[in-house]
C-alpha cells in the first residue's frame, strides 16, 4: 500500500504534498468516479461543495450517501449548521488540515466538488487577509439586501467592480457582500483585481487536476433528471423543514440552487412546478458557469465522459494519470 505521509515518491523538483482535484459542472459524475479512484489508491475525499457542508441539506446539495462512499473517509460534508455563514475562508482553512490529516494517515488526498473559488483557494494558497471583514458592516450588507433585495447591492458592486459584478449572479448574496466588503477593507483595489493577481500564482501542491464534462444536451438532460429525482426524494419536505426550524430565504444556507427556488413557493410566491422550472434552469446556468470558471485554469486535464465505454474505462485512464504524474507504482494498490 501506497503511503503519502512524506515527498519521497515526488520527482526533487516536485517537494509539495500531493492532490487529486476532480471538478466539474454538477451531473457530471464526480462522486461515482472520485470514490473509486479513491478505493483504487488508498484515498480519502475532501469535499469542495459549498452547500455539503451544511447539517440537514441533504437532497437539494445531492450530498454523498454513505453507501455511495463505499468505506472511504470524507472530510468537509456536514460540518456545518444552517444558521452559520460559511465562507471559502473558512473552508481553505479546515481543507488544508484535512490534507495534513489524510497524510499522516498515509493516504493521498482528494479534493472534488464543483465550486471553483473553493479549489483555487486551496490549490493556489490565496491569501484571505485582506478579505477579513467587519461584522456590523456585513450585518449592514445583509439587512439591506433583506430590505431592498440582493439586485440593489449589485448594482452598487456594478459601480465599483463592474468586472466582479458581471461574475457574480445578483442573486447571490455571499459572494455580492464578499467582494463589497474587500474594496471597503482594501484601500481601493477591486476582487476582480485581487482574483486575477491570485490566479498568477504557482500550486501550492503537486497536483493533478481534472475537469470532467461531457455533450452539453446530455449533461442539461441529467440535471433535469436529477432535479426530478430531488423532487421525487423529498426536497420540497427538505426545505419546508428548514424553513420550520426558523431559517430564512436571505440565509446563506437558503441561497444555493434548489433552496432559493422552493422557498419562495412554500412562502406563496408561486406553484412548486415553478419552482422545479426554476431550479432546471438555474442548474443549467450554473454549468455553464462552472465551465467558464475551470476554462481559466491551469494545467488541468479534461475528461470527456462520452469518450469512454463506461465509467471504469474512464477510471482506468484517470488512475494511470495519477500514477504517472505522482510517480506511483503502476500496480494496484
Amino acid at each position: 500500500m501506497s503511503n503519502f505521509s512524506n515527498n519521497s515518491f515526488l520527482a526533487p523538483a516536485e517537494a509539495k504534498k500531493p492532490l487529486v482535484i476532480i471538478a466539474g459542472p454538477t451531473a457530471t459524475g464526480k462522486t461515482a468516479v472520485s470514490v473509486e479512484l479513491a478505493a483504487r489508491l488508498n484515498g480519502s475525499i475532501i469535499s469542495a461543495d459549498s452547500m455539503q457542508v451544511y447539517r440537514g441539506m441533504d437532497i437539494g446539495s445531492a450530498k454523498v450517501t454513505e453507501e455511495e462512499k463505499r468505506g472511504i473517509p470524507h472530510y468537509l460534508i456536514d460540518v456545518a449548521d444552517p444558521e452559520d455563514s460559511w465562507n471559502v475562508v473558512r473552508f481553505q482553512k479546515e481543507a488544508v488540515n484535512a490534507v495534513d490529516a489524510i497524510l499522516a494517515e498515509g493516504r493521498l488526498p482528494f479534493l472534488v466538488g464543483g465550486t471553483g473559488f473553493y479549489i483555487q483557494a486551496l490549490l493556489y494558497g490565496i491569501d484571505f487577509t485582506q478579505m477579513e471583514a467587519d461584522s456590523d458592516d456585513r450585518a449592514s450588507m445583509e439587512e439591506a439586501a433583506r430590505r431592498d433585495g440582493p439586485q440593489a447591492l449589485h448594482r452598487r458592486l456594478q459601480e465599483i467592480d463592474p468586472e466582479a459584478a458581471e461574475a457574480i449572479h445578483p442573486n447571490n448574496v455571499k459572494r455580492i457582500i464578499r467582494a463589497l466588503e474587500f474594496a471597503q477593507n482594501s484601500g481601493g483595489l477591486k476582487i476582480s483585481e485581487h482574483n486575477r493577481r491570485e490566479r498568477m500564482r504557482e500550486p501550492a501542491f503537486n497536483a493533478v487536476f481534472f475537469v470532467l464534462t461531457m455533450d452539453r444536451k446530455k449533461l442539461y438532460e441529467r440535471i433535469d433528471a436529477r432535479v426530478d429525482l430531488m423532487m421525487q426524494k423529498g426536497l420540497a419536505d427538505e426545505v419546508r423543514r428548514l424553513r420550520a426550524g426558523g431559517l430564512t430565504a436571505s440565509d446563506v444556507s437558503m441561497q444555493g440552487i434548489g433552496y432559493r427556488q422552493i422557498f419562495p413557493a412554500l412562502e406563496g410566491e408561486y406553484s412548486l412546478d415553478e419552482a422545479v422550472r426554476l431550479i432546471k434552469r438555474d442548474s443549467r446556468h450554473f454549468a455553464k458557469r462552472q465551465l467558464t470558471w475551470f476554462r481559466r485554469e491551469k494545467n488541468v486535464i479534461w475528461i470527456d465522459a462520452d469518450s469512454f465505454a463506461d465509467r471504469q474505462k474512464m477510471s482506468d485512464t484517470m488512475e494511470e494519470m495519477i500514477r504517472t504524474r505522482l510517480h506511483l507504482p503502476q500496480e494496484k494498490v
